[in-house]
């Protein structure tokens, strides 16, 4: 079971604690009565070579300057590997400049977002101009992590665009603003956050409902306790509402770290905030 001292980063993974899955317990008739789904995911085909693009360790030897020679020349996987590895790199001018240009100009997305998620690590006065650039990319996931890095490198600086992202047209954008938010406003955040309980996404409402443990107003608590009631409601996001409502509001505050402060990326396209699915 879930440890009652454990940090409240966000709602439960279920593949962490499969005692919280949907479904968990029990006595199904079928397969078709089991609940399997989550929005966003996509079901394609890579090969084993664009499997182990984040493999960075294949070129742990090489110098900066043939990192930099792989993301100006190689194909896509070469230049995946290349921008992750620059951002373990030492914050130089002609790495950041590589940086801007692929999160900027590079035709692979897995390449755009990779370079502002190094760029909000490497930080520096161009960072945050090139972050914001990079959060008006048609691809929504790229997007994404334009938000996590916003957060990252300035959030208070940022604020604006942040909040302005709390309207994107894709899930994974508006969830990354609404943590963003939680973070700067804390409880000042109510309002956000209970238009966020009636999105249209599953992805966002849960997340709404788990910052909402973090704000002691009773609108907070009238909110959760219809969502955790709702049975129209998937089950992770009533329960994610049921133990908000056990949470002590100025305990999960202190406690929440906030998901935009993640490690690093594990595979193609993901971090521990944009995984998909996840979360």
């Amino acid at each position: 079971m879930r440890d009652a001292e454990e940090a409240t980063d966000g709602p439960t993974d279920p593949r962490v604690h499969p005692e919280q899955s949907p479904g968990f317990g029990v006595d199904h008739a079928g397969l078709e009565d089991i609940e399997v789904s989550r929005e966003g995911v996509e079901i394609g085909e890579a090969s084993p070579r664009e499997l182990a693009a984040t493999d960075v360790s294949r070129i742990a030897s090489d110098t900066a300057r043939e990192k930099l020679e792989r993301l100006a020349t190689g194909d896509a996987v070469e230049r995946q590997r290349a921008t992750l590895a620059l951002a373990e790199e030492e914050r130089d001018p002609a790495i950041v400049e590589a940086l801007v240009t692929a999160g900027l100009e590079d035709d692979d997305d897995d390449v755009r977002q990779f370079a502002v998620e190094a760029l909000a690590k490497l930080g520096g006065e161009r960072a945050g101009p090139a972050a914001l650039g990079i959060a008006e990319d048609d691809e929504p996931w790229v997007r994404a992590e334009a938000v996590v890095a916003l957060d990252r490198i300035d959030r208070e600086a940022h604020a604006d665009r942040i909040e302005r992202a709390l309207d994107d047209d894709h899930h994974a954008v508006r969830r990354n603003a609404l943590v963003s938010v939680f973070k700067r406003r804390g409880e000042d955040a109510l309002e956000p956050l209970l238009e966020a309980v009636d999105d249209e996404s599953e992805r966002v409402r849960e997340w709404a409902v788990h910052l909402l443990a973090g704000v002691d107003d009773d609108r907070a608590r009238e909110a959760l306790y219809e969502t955790a009631s709702d049975e129209t409601e998937p089950q992770v996001v009533r329960s994610t509402a049921a133990r908000a409502l056990e949470a002590d509001p100025g305990r999960f505050r202190r406690q929440f770290s906030g998901a935009l402060d993640r490690g690093d990326t594990t595979l193609p396209g993901e971090d521990q905030l944009n995984r998909q699915p996840d979360l």
